[in-house]
């Protein structure tokens, strides 16, 4: 071993230039391979894992071991029902285009005014907006919750970040007017759902009578930068890397999943809910996504609010600006 290191050490002093380009070019391969891994572990659960704590909430030892070895998500799961919420409800499945089985929740309303379809973030199922549900059916609108592929109860075990998901929304919206004709309809979405929301408006001409967006990115790119400043990394160009291996794993760019340009061809009215202290999408990027939106809007930020839910954390402001939406556009 160590007459090896001595022979590497008079290579790098004899051609310290050839010696430059091989380890860039090793850093490369090795930069790449760690990207890879990453993506791969980002948008594959597993089950039996556990859920890596919030990025900004690691120890450098975490940090260290997570950059070495990539996340381990737990494939998420309903650990609850709207039975825990007193309301009765139907179980649903359904089929989306490209053949993946989805479970749904039915909650019905009395005297319904219309329905309103939910759809959860990265990481979590449809259980996790069940209290926003429960808000809704109370207002007098049926509830349709559903978990995105490889989430909850529905097929598979991978996630796309928004992008395949959009597919899910269009599925989901399409079985939902096919059983519940004639209701007017909304589009609620959580982070990630939010930005399947706007891909599938954009891309499935859904033409919903509302859509309410809870923090939605504005780029795939910037989201993964985001995660790398919370740990207090650079993202450059581990960022870049990663949106490009985990695009191209799932058959799509990155660098064109963006939300922000989903916006532009959104016409029905939407409200995009924000957090002022939210390090996951900030200020700039919410609002970038709000000035795209080609059809009436409104936009309300939750002062002292990260990347959480709103209703628990502010509900009357909550409640307040929600319901004056939904009887806006009815």
């Amino acid at each position: 071993m160590l007459a090896k290191l001595k022979q590497a050490a008079l290579f790098i002093k004899r051609r310290p230039k050839r010696a430059g380009v091989v380890l860039v070019l090793v850093g490369f391969v090795v930069l790449n391979l760690l990207a890879y891994i990453h993506a791969h572990a980002m948008t594959h659960f597993v089950e039996g894992g556990e859920r890596i704590p919030a990025p900004e909430s690691l120890s450098w030892a975490q940090k260290v071991a997570v950059l070495a070895t990539g996340v381990r998500l737990a494939r998420p799961a309903n650990h609850s029902t709207p039975n825990d919420f007193e309301l009765q409800f139907t179980q649903h499945s359904f089929e989306t285009s490209d053949g993946t089985n989805l479970s749904g929740w039915h909650i019905a309303a009395d005297e319904s005014r219309g329905v309103c379809l939910f759809f959860h973030g990265y990481g979590a199922v449809k259980s996790s907006l069940l209290p926003e549900a429960a808000q809704f059916q109370r207002w007098g609108y049926d509830a349709f919750l559903v978990d995105f592929r490889g989430s909850g109860d529905s097929e598979g075990d991978v996630t796309t970040i928004g992008y395949l998901e959009a597919n899910d929304v269009a599925s989901a919206v399409e079985y939902v007017r096919a059983n519940f004709a004639d209701k007017p309809l909304w589009l609620y979405g959580r982070s990630m759902g939010s930005v399947a929301i706007l891909r599938a408006v954009a891309e499935y001409d859904l033409k919903p009578a509302g859509v309410i967006l809870e923090c939605p990115f504005d780029r795939l790119l910037s989201t993964a930068q985001n995660r790398f400043t919370a740990m207090g990394l650079p993202g450059f160009p581990a960022a870049q890397l990663l949106v490009f291996w985990g695009g191209s794993q799932h058959g799509y760019s990155g660098f064109a999943h963006n939300p922000v340009d989903y916006a532009a061809n959104v016409h029905c009215p939407v409200l995009v809910l924000g957090g002022e202290a939210d390090p996951r999408v900030t200020q700039p990027q919410l609002r970038a996504v709000y000035d795209k939106l080609a059809g009436p809007k409104q936009i309300h930020i939750f002062e002292d609010v990260g990347h959480d839910a709103y209703l628990p954390a502010a509900p009357h402001a909550w409640e307040a600006t929600v319901r004056s939406f939904l009887e806006a556009s009815q």
